[in-house]
């Protein structure tokens, strides 16, 4: 995505063990998302989220004050389904991963094996 001109916002995560003492892994970027689409609101006529956080929906309203478009990526056709619905309904656009699964995927028998990537990565 970054070499094809998106920004691109990653955040490392972190792992802690709850109080059942299961190990449990989080990466929450509600609030830096937030942040970076209102910082860029003024100056982009588009905005992809690919999302289905409901909690993202006033920002998505936010945003299309500002005279920006914006599509949702996510799914509905997982069960339970993986986007809120009143995001759903916001976005001016919605399109379904399925819809980009012919694009964007690709057949599991030309995935590298797992110990072929390790090999790679030295992991």
């Amino acid at each position: 995505m970054d070499y094809n001109g998106f920004t691109v916002v990653t955040k490392a995560t972190k792992e802690f063990v709850d109080s059942s003492g299961r190990r449990k892994i989080k990466g929450n970027m509600d609030i830096e998302l937030a942040v970076d689409a209102m910082e860029l609101a003024e100056r982009i006529d588009q905005m992809v989220l690919f999302s289905g956080d409901g909690d993202f929906r006033s920002l998505v309203e936010a945003v299309q004050r500002r005279g920006v478009r914006v599509t949702v990526i996510s799914t509905i056709a997982s069960q339970p389904p993986m986007i809120a619905d009143e995001l759903r309904r916001q976005a001016d656009v919605f399109i379904d991963l399925v819809e980009l699964q012919s694009k964007l995927g690709r057949d599991p028998s030309e995935r590298p094996a797992l110990r072929d990537r390790e090999a790679r990565t030295g992991a």
